[in-house]
């Protein structure tokens, strides 16, 4: 990637509302070549999309919980994307290494309850693939040291 998109990229990471005028400042180019570099950004890929990151707590969820898992098919990518898909509250979910495990997902949720409804369909729907569960579970009323943000990624590349 070229040095002046890695920097546009990383500038949206920091904060993506700003306008292409503001960012064009910030970078010393004009407003039109910013624009075209995020279309290109956007176009090959790179940025996947432009989102939010709000206080989950005021949605109404009080739990986050990273949930790994053992496939009972090593790899089968298209029964977990199958079962994740239908699931909104999932927000990531992959392949993944480590603790005797080789998936991962990443959920909110609103209670305990909602939290122990979720893992009891997860493993009574996905019983032809998932094998074992493991959750821990994060309180979001708790205090939070880092909030979760993509801005960070930003900061360690300008290091």
């Amino acid at each position: 990637m070229k040095a002046k998109s890695m920097k546009l990229l990383l500038e949206l990471l920091k904060d993506s509302k700003r306008s292409d005028r503001e960012i064009a400042k910030i970078m010393g180019v004009s407003q039109p070549t910013i624009s075209r570099m995020r279309q290109r950004l956007t176009e090959n890929g790179i940025i996947q999309e432009f989102t939010v990151i709000p206080d989950f707590t005021k949605m109404g969820f009080q739990i986050m919980a990273i949930s790994s898992f053992k496939l009972k098919v090593a790899k089968d990518i298209e029964g977990l994307t199958k079962l994740m898909m239908t699931r909104p509250n999932v927000i990531f979910s992959s392949i993944a290494e480590g603790m005797g495990k080789n998936g991962i997902i990443i959920s909110f949720h609103r209670n305990y309850p909602d939290f122990s409804n979720f893992i009891s369909n997860l493993r009574a729907e996905g019983n032809a693939i998932i094998d074992d569960i493991d959750s821990m579970l994060i309180s979001l009323e708790n205090q939070i040291v880092k909030p979760l943000s993509l801005k960070y990624l930003a900061e360690l590349e300008e290091t």
